[in-house]
């Protein structure tokens, strides 16, 4: 069975982005449902996918139920379509909405089919994270709750190795002036 690995930038800014696994007869619901866990967002919101080309264009709509606006296309629904269905090209991308009303951006390329499944994973699984995800609600900063979690990474603690009050007495400011004094009466 075909496994097919899609990155999901953020279509803000593609240094944000994750890396999915999934087998190419799972449905593009089972695809919603792991790029919302993928950032960490709810499921209380409409989405819907686009078949996109080189450019980002939208095309045939794949959407989670059918909406009251008007389709160029009839669309295909999310839970009956599999994503193996509607890959026409090696590097095939994809547009994906979530929450029509704040509109949510993710920009969905295939990078890589892989023709044998690990048997220990459950697929779909995300295989990659890089750069931190957005808020979805509200206006904390892009850090927000995350900040914590980088302070413990890399210990920014006061007392921690490398901040100490090393140079923070007079004598290093009065060595750094003799040794200026000392360059400029070599020129």
């Amino acid at each position: 069975m075909a496994i097919l690995k899609f990155r999901v930038f953020l279509e803000e800014d593609d240094s944000i982005y994750r890396d999915i696994a999934i087998k190419h007869s799972q449905t593009f619901d089972h695809l919603h449902n792991c790029i919302l866990k993928a950032y960490e967002f709810d499921n209380k919101h409409a989405a819907t996918f686009y078949r996109s080309n080189d450019n980002w264009q939208r095309g045939r709509e794949i959407t989670f139920e059918k909406y009251d606006k008007n389709y160029a296309a009839p669309p295909l629904f999310m839970h009956e379509t599999p994503i193996g269905n509607e890959i026409r090209i090696t590097n095939q991308k994809f547009i994906y909405e979530y929450d029509l009303e704040k509109k949510w951006g993710f920009l969905v390329e295939l990078i890589n089919v892989s023709k044998e499944e690990n048997p220990k994973f459950d697929y779909p699984i995300i295989t990659r994270k890089e750069g931190i995800a957005p808020q979805q609600y509200g206006t904390k900063s892009i850090l927000g709750d995350k900040f914590n979690d980088i302070e413990e990474k890399y210990d920014l603690s006061e007392n921690a190795l490398g901040f100490g009050k090393e140079g923070d007495d007079d004598t290093t400011d009065n060595n750094e002036e003799e040794f200026d004094n000392n360059n400029e009466e070599e020129f």
